[in-house]
């Protein structure tokens, strides 16, 4: 029987080892696509912001007629 237990954990812990290999490369393609849309977000952002600036002309602020 301990010879069974031990072939047991040895394949239990491949298994386990196998997963976390699987699991850490899913996370890495997570994270560049985390990382590249971020990026994107980004330059969104600044393009809005200019595109804002260039269209929002300055207000001057002026007292109402009645003042």
């Amino acid at each position: 029987m301990p010879a069974d237990k031990l072939t047991t954990l040895e394949i239990r812990s491949a298994e386990q080892e196998r997963m976390i290999e699987e699991l850490s490369g899913q996370i890495a393609e997570q994270w560049k696509t985390i990382d590249a849309l971020q990026r994107k977000l980004d330059a969104l952002t600044m393009r809005f912001l200019s595109l804002e600036e260039q269209t929002a002309p300055e207000v001057p602020v002026t007292k109402p007629p009645h003042w």
